[in-house]
């Protein structure tokens, strides 16, 4: 009877059981197959017919598994995720449930590939990914970790694709490139999943990313109607007024001088400092003019780089505290409380994160 091991990291030898004991029979790949040719046993000498066609079969049967392996794992835009709106989070074992949940398993199988083209979730995704690539990459396994780029492919491309949120992903991929950096070069203190090769690749995909982005152009729009320049004053005022990141109102100052003008009012930097930061921080880095006014926007950049800010998402997950269940908000889950939107926490990137750390 051939013993042929189903294991795809098998030599893939087949063995033969004698008197004197096993003893390889036959290669069942070309390669092993020449090295073994020196053997001077026969497998048609060996075997009967009946155990030929078992052999056989065995052996197609062990190629068609390799075959898919190797196509999976060569494939790189596969997604091997369930695409589920919710998911349980259990931390431990119990006698309903074994195991407990992974951030890697909760990437997989939260639609994120789906989130991204949702522009009330884009942000959100990109800052959770954000936070991954600072301090949890190497926690996700292989198949997470596959998804993980797949899905920041897709957020590049559509970013070069519709000009829109260049400076967040700039400010992804500059994060992740640098840990990659780390790992490759303090490979061996750390344990990689994968091969190293693997992970040089994945550096370098980064670095091409990073210099598309460096080289996207952005092309006017001739558009012969109604403008931005055309509208009021204190329109254009108050759109500047909705805008809760420093760098959105820099950028949005540099399109006309009129804007500019707008971009660089007091007041509009003091709501901003005011509705980031706490007073007894602006104590710490008060920053005044010769004149003694208070200059908020650099108050503004500079309490940035010590505290952060007031994070804000078109839309985010839920947590349901009495059903432990992790939720897209528009899609709900099956909670069994009686009254469940008492139950509901929004989950912030950071959360979402600590939600799987044990």
């Amino acid at each position: 009877m051939p013993f042929l091991g189903q294991d795809w990291r098998s030599p893939g030898w087949s063995w033969i059981k004698t008197e004197d004991g096993w003893k390889r029979c036959e290669s069942c790949s070309p390669e092993l197959g020449r090295e073994s040719g020196q053997c001077t046993l026969s497998r048609d000498l060996i075997l009967n017919s009946e155990d030929e066609e078992i052999f056989n079969n065995e052996e197609c049967e062990y190629a068609s598994k390799k075959r898919k392996k190797e196509h999976f794992r060569n494939d790189t835009n596969t997604q091997s995720f369930y695409r589920e709106k919710w998911i349980y989070v259990h931390k431990e074992s119990t006698k309903e449930r074994h195991g407990y949940c992974t951030l890697g398993e909760a990437f997989n199988r939260l639609d994120f590939s789906s989130a991204i083209q949702d522009i009330r979730r884009f942000t959100y995704v990109v800052k959770l990914l954000q936070l991954i690539a600072k301090s949890q990459l190497t926690s996700l396994s292989g198949v997470a970790q596959k998804n993980y780029f797949n899905i920041l492919d897709k957020i590049v491309q559509k970013v070069l694709c519709d000009h829109q949120n260049p400076r967040l992903i700039k400010n992804l991929l500059q994060d992740l490139s640098s840990t990659l950096c780390t790992l490759i070069r303090g490979v061996g203190k750390s344990v990689l999943v994968g091969n190293i090769n693997i992970w040089i690749c994945r550096l370098e995909t980064v670095l091409n990313w990073q210099q598309q982005l460096q080289n996207l152009q952005m092309t006017k729009q001739v558009n012969d109607g109604l403008t931005l320049s055309d509208l009021p004053l204190h329109t254009l005022s108050n759109i500047l007024h909705r805008f809760s990141d420093g760098w959105d109102v820099v950028t949005l100052g540099q399109v006309t001088p009129t804007l500019y003008v707008l971009s660089e009012d007091r007041q509009l930097w003091k709501k901003l400092c005011q509705y980031h930061f706490a007073e007894k921080q602006f104590c710490r880095h008060l920053i005044l003019s010769e004149k003694g006014h208070v200059e908020w926007k650099l108050m503004y950049f500079t309490l940035q780089k010590h505290y952060p800010t007031k994070e804000q998402y078109g839309d985010t997950l839920q947590f349901c505290r009495h059903c432990s269940i992790l939720f897209w908000k528009d899609s709900g889950h099956p909670c069994t409380a009686a009254d469940p939107d008492s139950c509901f926490t929004p989950v912030s990137p950071q959360h979402f994160i600590d939600l799987f750390k044990f």
